[in-house]
């Protein structure tokens, strides 16, 4: 069954839930190229995965030209991956895409809904990620030969999962509105705590590990950075602390000590993941998700479920929240 299929069966299953589509014809005219050598760079450039991956790029302040990406699928380096690029589209295109949305789901509100465009693409960059959230959804998939049946539902499950999330947060947004400017713009970074939510779910739950499906090297390095947890939520203490009190002055300061927490799956990923776990293992899934739509909450409910061996946000944090442990 191919992946197409499974989207218009979830579609089908949860009308008002989930509303995706899956669109390859980017990576199609790629591959049309490098298995004729006969360029039609109209027809490349103006398919809508191209177009939009441009708009994202360019947005990111990132240099990207028709040229530059023609000589890219002009190049030899790409001509002899053509094979094993179609190999992968292929397999891609058999993935229980159906799966990976029900794990989604399962760590989303009731009220969460999916829309989204999914496009598999060939680029430069090898990265995966999601674009225009609130307006347009998408999730653009870089076309990795690397990456395996069960590792792509995991990332789709994963960027699904952000999706779903990005479409409640209105509700979190009404719940910091009335905070100071600084302690507002500190809970709203702990949004990004949701990178550890996603991982959570898209493994399917706390008992299956983030990376069953990656190898082993991705697997150790999860495993050493998750064991630096308590040093990371530290950090990530004094983080939030400094942007409260002004000692992070401008958003460009902020934000840019907030990117290093990312890294390839920093303590956004592992301190998130870590802090679900424990809620959910502690008080049950419901009461997680209730946590994911209040940064503040989240943050006093991990302390209640954390055991003794776990580092916890520290009081001064919580007390400039306007949170007390519960």
């Amino acid at each position: 069954m191919n992946a197409l299929l499974c989207l218009l069966q979830v579609a089908a299953a949860a009308p008002d839930r989930v509303q995706l589509r899956f669109d390859t014809a980017e990576a199609v005219a790629v591959l049309r190229f490098l298995e004729t050598q006969q360029s039609d760079w109209p027809d490349l450039f103006g398919t809508a995965g191209y177009q939009r991956l441009k708009a994202r790029e360019t947005a990111m302040h990132r240099e990207f030209s028709d040229s530059d990406f023609a000589a890219f699928v002009r190049s030899d380096s790409l001509g002899r991956r053509a094979g094993e690029l179609r190999r992968a589209l292929t397999d891609w295109e058999q993935a229980d895409v159906a799966g990976a949305s029900r794990r989604a789901l399962a760590y989303l509100p009731p009220e969460a809904h999916i829309h989204a465009t999914v496009y598999v693409v060939i680029k430069p960059r090898t990265n995966s990620f999601v674009f225009d959230v609130q307006t347009d959804p998408a999730i653009f998939l870089y076309l990795d030969p690397r990456t395996t049946r069960p590792r792509f539902e995991n990332t789709v499950a994963h960027e699904l999962h952000h999706i779903g999330y990005a479409s409640v947060t209105g509700r979190a947004d009404s719940i910091v509105a009335a905070l100071t400017d600084s302690v507002r713009s500190a809970a709203e970074w702990m949004g990004a705590l949701g990178e550890g939510f996603a991982m959570l779910a898209a493994a399917g739950g706390p008992e299956v590990h983030p990376h069953a499906a990656s190898p082993p090297a991705d697997r150790d390095r999860w495993d050493h950075d998750v064991a630096n947890f308590n040093q990371d939520l530290r950090t990530l203490d004094r983080f939030f602390l400094d942007v409260i009190g002004r000692r992070l002055a401008t958003p460009d300061t902020i934000r840019a000590v907030a990117f290093t927490f990312y890294g390839v799956q920093g303590p956004w990923y592992t301190v998130g993941w870590k802090m679900a776990v424990t809620i959910e293992r502690r008080f049950g899934r419901p009461e997680l998700i209730r946590c994911m739509l209040n940064p503040r909450l989240l943050l006093a409910r991990y302390n209640a479920a954390a055991d003794d061996s776990l580092a916890r946000w520290s009081p001064e944090l919580l007390q400039a929240l306007g949170m007390e442990e519960r």
